[in-house]
């Protein structure tokens, strides 16, 4: 695996104004020589001007954010990320590579969760380039790279969890989207690490069922809701009839037999169970009329 590593060459105004002041010189003796009709000073000084020239080319500028991976004849030399005029040999290639944050929105892609049932999902990235040498060496195109591996992780995450689960100890894609956007961040940074690439921040741009089930499935999640808003109803009056047996029982209001604690118990259950609110019936003489 190829490293970064820095090479930031020279400052580039200082070598340029003294490769400027050696190319007016030489152009001064070139005229001398010329009209000194002294053939050998003419090609010595018109090849000394040429090499100055091919020298200029040497320069080369760093932007803010911005690399500049340098290669000599193939041959990874470093990076230069020291923004400003810089001067390098100039047989070096130069090629850019940005360093700013950038982000991709993923397609919605049609996939199975944990449960089967076909959802559509995208995400969006936040990413960055982190090691030039990586982008540039490890990978073909690092930015397809990280197109074609988001998708693939996002696959991946869809099918480990179930879109909806009505029991808070179950992660879920709708329910738990900090839990997921984490494992999707993950998912993804272990896919690009050899790209050189570091993920800031992965989340969810979309989620819904797949049109061809999504009534079917709305029905379905209605009809799981009320049973599970159900389940919550009855425990919560069951602990309220267990209380107040156990408070008429601790404090001796009123003593009842089983058969009255059964009927007690029933009507409790009706009224904090019911839909309706419950219509109070007066009882005028005893408990036991």
């Amino acid at each position: 695996m190829i490293r970064e590593r820095e090479y930031h060459g020279l400052p580039g105004i200082p070598v340029l104004i003294t490769l400027m002041a050696v190319e007016g010189l030489l152009v001064w003796l070139l005229v001398q020589t010329i009209q000194a009709r002294n053939p050998v000073a003419i090609t010595v000084t018109s090849l000394a001007l040429a090499f100055i020239i091919f020298m200029l080319f040497g320069h080369f500028m760093v932007n803010p954010n911005e690399g500049k991976v340098l290669q000599l004849f193939g041959a990874y030399r470093g990076t230069a990320k020291m923004q400003g005029l810089r001067w390098a040999n100039p047989l070096l290639m130069k090629k850019p590579v940005s360093l700013r944050v950038r982000n991709f929105e993923s397609g919605r892609l049609k996939v199975n969760d944990s449960d089967g049932n076909p959802v559509e999902i995208a995400a969006v990235v936040v990413w960055k380039v982190v090691e030039t040498a990586e982008a540039v060496f490890e990978v073909d195109d690092y930015e397809n790279y990280v197109h074609v591996q988001t998708e693939s992780a996002l696959r991946n995450l869809t099918t480990s969890y179930p879109y909806d689960a009505h029991d808070d100890q179950l992660i879920s894609l709708r329910g738990h989207t900090s839990a997921v956007a984490d494992h999707l961040k993950r998912e993804i940074q272990d896919r690009l690490n050899k790209a050189g690439v570091e993920v800031i921040e992965a989340r969810i741009s979309h989620l819904a069922y797949a049109p061809e089930i999504a009534a079917a499935m709305l029905q379905r999640q209605q009809a799981g809701a009320i049973i599970a808003a159900r389940q919550r109803i009855v425990e919560g009056a069951v602990g309220m009839v267990e209380m107040a047996l156990d408070m008429l029982s601790q404090k001796e209001i009123v003593q009842l037999d089983d058969e009255r604690k059964a009927a007690m118990v029933s009507n409790l259950l009706v009224v904090l169970c019911g839909e309706r609110g419950a219509q109070p019936i007066l009882n005028t003489g005893t408990i036991y009329q």
